[in-house]
C-alpha cells in the first residue's frame, strides 16, 4: 500500500543478540528521515507492550544516542516471548492490536526477531489486511540461531559466531597447557539447528579448535560420544576438548538434556527449556575414565558479546533496519528482509532482498548434512568458507573511561 500517512511502531522479540539493536537503530534514524512517517514508537517488550499501550517516542531521543545502538548488544526496547494464538481461535490481542494502531495512527509496523517472531509479523500482518486497516508490515531477521528460511545468514549470527571461535581458540590455549590430561565439554547455543556450534570450526580452522563437534542434525549417542573421548585421549596425552549443541538429541529424537536427567521446564513459546548438558557429559566423562574435566557452558555470553562482534553484521544488521522502513515507505508489506550472498566480484558482498514473511514464519534452516563429516564429529572446508566473510572487522565500540559506551535510551512514553 503506497503513500501511506501515519506513525511507526517498532518491536523486538525473542532472544537478544550482540547486533539487534543496530537494527533497531536502522529502523529508527530511516524512518524519522522518512517524510510520510509521522511518528517513530519503540514497544516495551515487543508485542506486549503494544497490547498494554506501552511504548516509547523515538523522536525524542538524541540521534547520537540512536547511533550508539550499534555497537550496543541485547534488546533496548525490552523482549518478549509471547505467542499469538490464531485469530480463529482467539481474536482478543488481535483486535486490541488494531484499536492501539486505530487511537495511534500506525501505518507502519516492524518486528525485529526469528522464527516465531516472524510467524507473530505474519499473523498480524493478515488479520490487518482482513480487518481492512491498511498498515504496511516488514519482519527484520534476527538470530544467532541463523536458521531462519529464506535468507543466507541472520543478523547476529556472525557475532555470535567470531565469538564461539575467538573463545574456542583461548580455551584451547588454556585447557591444553598442563603436562597431564583434561577434558572439556563446551556447551554451545542451537535448539534444532547447529549453527552457532559448527562455528567451533573456525577455530579448528586456526589450529586451535574443538577435538569433537556434535550438531543436532545428527543423531546424538551417549555411548559412541564416550568412546570418541576415549578414542582423542588416547591420541593427545589425556587431553580433549568437544563441543556440543545444547539441543542434541538421540535417534528417537529425545533431547539428550533430558534423557540424562528429570524434565525439564519449558519456555514461553513451550520449548523445552535447554541448559545444563555440558555438565552432564563431563561427569559421565569423570565417571568412566576418572580424569579430571570441565563443564563450560557459553550461555548467554555468546549472544550479548558486543566486544567480540562482527564488523560486518553490525552494519549487515543497520542496513536490514534501514531497507524494512524504505521498502515499507515504498508500499512493500507482509514482507521479510532478507540477505543474497552476492561472490560474483570474487569477493563477498550482501544483497537485501525481500520474501514473503509467512515462509519464514515457524521454518528452519539447519545445517547441510554435506557440511557434516562422515563420523558426525566435525565440519568440512563448505561451511568455513560459509562463515568466514560473516565474521569480518571489528565492532569498533565506543569507549568511555576503557568501557565500552552503550546507548542510555530516556524512554518517554507515548501513551496519549
Amino acid at each position: 500500500m503506497k503513500n501511506l500517512v501515519g506513525a511507526c511502531m517498532f518491536g523486538q522479540s525473542g532472544g537478544p543478540t550482540s547486533v539487534i539493536n543496530a537494527s533497531a537503530a536502522g529502523v529508527f534514524i530511516e524512518a524519522l528521515e522518512q517524510k510520510n512517517i509521522t511518528a517513530v514508537y519503540g514497544a516495551a517488550h515487543g508485542i506486549k507492550g503494544i497490547l498494554e499501550e506501552d511504548f516509547y517516542d523515538i523522536g525524542q531521543e538524541d540521534k547520537e544516542e540512536l547511533l550508539l545502538l550499534k555497537n550496543t548488544p541485547s534488546s533496548s526496547l525490552g523482549s518478549v516471548r509471547y505467542k499469538l494464538k490464531d485469530a480463529s481461535v482467539d481474536e482478543t490481542d488481535y483486535k486490541r492490536i488494531l484499536e492501539v494502531f486505530k487511537k495511534y495512527n500506525v501505518r507502519y509496523f516492524f518486528y525485529n526477531g526469528g522464527n516465531d517472531s516472524m510467524d507473530t509479523c505474519n499473523k498480524i500482518s493478515k488479520y490487518l489486511l482482513k480487518s481492512g486497516y491498511e498498515c504496511n508490515i516488514i519482519g527484520v531477521p534476527k538470530t544467532i540461531d541463523n536458521d531462519l528460511y529464506g535468507t543466507d545468514h541472520c543478523p547476529g549470527y556472525g557475532s555470535a559466531a567470531k565469538y564461539v571461535a575467538t573463545t574456542l581458540m583461548e580455551l584451547n590455549l588454556d585447557a591444553k597447557v598442563y603436562d597431564k590430561g583434561q577434558v572439556a565439554v563446551v556447551e554451545i547455543m542451537g535448539r534444532n539447528a547447529g549453527w552457532l556450534t559448527a562455528a567451533a570450526a573456525l577455530a579448528d580452522y586456526k589450529g586451535l579448535g574443538a577435538d569433537l563437534i556434535y550438531l543436532p542434525e545428527v543423531p546424538f549417542s551417549v555411548e559412541k560420544f564416550v568412546a570418541d573421548v576415549k578414542a582423542v585421549m588416547d591420541k593427545n596425552n589425556g587431553k580433549c576438548i568437544a563441543c556440543v549443541s545444547e539441543g542434541i538429541r538421540d535417534k528417537d529424537g529425545n533431547f539428550i538434556v533430558e534423557t540424562l536427567s528429570a524434565a525439564k521446564a519449558k519456555d514461553g513459546f513451550g520449548h523445552t527449556q535447554l541448559g545444563g548438558l555440558a555438565a552432564q557429559l563431563a561427569d559421565l566423562v569423570n565417571q568412566k575414565f576418572g580424569v579430571k574435566v570441565r563443564g563450560i557452558e557459553f550461555n548467554l555470553m555468546q549472544r550479548c558479546g558486543a566486544h567480540l562482534a562482527s564488523g560486518t553484521d553490525i552494519e549487515e544488521a543497520f542496513t536490514a533496519g534501514r531497507t524494512a522502513v524504505k521498502a515499507a515507505c515504498e508500499g512493500e508489506t507482509d514482507k521479510m528482509v532478507v540477505f543474497e550472498r552476492d561472490m560474483s566480484s570474487g569477493s563477498y558482498k550482501c544483497i537485501y532482498k525481500l520474501m514473503p514473511v509467512e515462509l519464514a514464519a515457524n521454518t528452519e534452516k539447519k545445517v547441510p548434512l554435506e557440511w557434516i563429516n562422515e563420523a558426525g564429529t566435525g565440519l568440512t572446508k563448505e561451511y568455513v568458507e560459509y562463515a568466514l566473510p560473516l565474521i569480518q572487522g571489528a565492532s569498533n565500540s565506543p569507549l568511555e573511561d576503557g568501557l565500552p559506551k552503550f546507548a542510555n535510551l530516556k524512554k518517554v512514553s507515548a501513551r496519549k
